[in-house]
């Protein structure tokens, strides 16, 4: 079981700081959140709340995320950086490619595109991209950036996306894994077709029953059931060794947490956050990975 430091909402000046206490304390990896602008008034709701409100308020910081990857990657050593999620079809995917193409390169690899087709049509409207078409283009941007993220000479020819010979550099020193996020049937099957599954809140057994769901979707599209694949989402329910360790042995390879509210309320200090990651990296990551190391007991 890995898990992961969640940093949506978070103030900027406290990124590099609590990046470098993740990757002492035993964290895997780092998630980052977008947004490009937040807007006042939406007449879209939001999708992960029952009352359609954001969970965010308006004087959050959303900072760009690759930017961000690019400049935590020089003050950690093996820390993973993934979005959670970033909107792909909100921008031009050459321009998405290049700017993950770059974090993974100044990063030696420690990238993995979460990505979203996404909510928040005046979002949409505001960069001038189609909120109608973002399922079909979010596939066919992902076909291009792999093809354009490999050596050699790139053409492409999609019903969105086209393009001549061209050659983009830098290139990502190794593939960039494509971990898909939502709930939706159609997000599952897309998270199926590539490398994984970043997820919201859920139970244990609401992340092992998804965990079940995405192999048999991945049995269905012929993937290699021995391949890597990413299952990541937060768990609500989960507080002992125990609990993680069920989850793992369930399907869940990550888990997303903001582990210092195990300890200190929301708004706690820098250095509240920063004790409550050394706190549950020696109370939970710790003894999780040690039961998991252990044989389990078969009657």
């Amino acid at each position: 079981m890995d898990f992961a430091m969640v940093t949506a909402y978070h103030p900027i000046d406290q990124l590099v700081p609590l990046a470098r206490a993740a990757e002492e304390a035993g964290f895997s990896a780092f998630s980052l959140a977008d947004h490009v602008v937040d807007l006042e008034t939406l007449a879209t709701p939001y999708p992960y709340t029952r009352d359609g409100d954001r969970r965010w308020k308006p004087d959050v910081d959303w900072p760009d995320p690759w930017v961000t990857i690019g400049a935590l990657s020089q003050v950690t050593t093996g820390l993973q950086f993934f979005t959670s999620i970033y909107v792909a079809a909100m921008r031009n995917p050459f321009v998405v490619a290049k700017a993950v193409g770059t974090a993974a390169a100044l990063s030696g690899g420690r990238v993995a595109l979460g990505v979203g087709v996404g909510w928040c049509r005046e979002e949409f409207e505001l960069l001038e991209e189609d909120f109608a078409t973002r399922g079909r283009r979010t596939d066919e941007g992902l076909d291009l950036m792999r093809e354009l993220w490999s050596p050699g000479w790139t053409e492409f020819a999609g019903e969105f996306y086209s393009c001549e010979r061209l050659v983009m550099l830098p290139r990502p020193p190794a593939p960039i894994p494509v971990w898909v996020g939502g709930l939706s049937d159609v997000a599952l099957r897309r998270a199926a077709r590539n490398d994984g599954w970043i997820g919201d809140m859920a139970t244990v057994d609401e992340a092992i029953e998804i965990a079940g769901r995405l192999q048999a979707l991945r049995r269905e599209e012929g993937k290699d059931p021995d391949a890597p694949f990413a299952v990541v989402p937060a768990l609500t329910d989960a507080f002992a060794p125990e609990d993680f360790a069920r989850a793992a042995r369930g399907g869940v390879t990550m888990c997303m947490t903001m582990p210092w509210m195990y300890y200190y309320p929301p708004d706690a200090t820098l250095e509240q956050r920063l004790d409550g990651i050394a706190r549950y990296g020696a109370e939970v990551i710790a003894p999780t990975r040690a039961l998991l190391s252990q044989p389990v007991e078969t009657r």
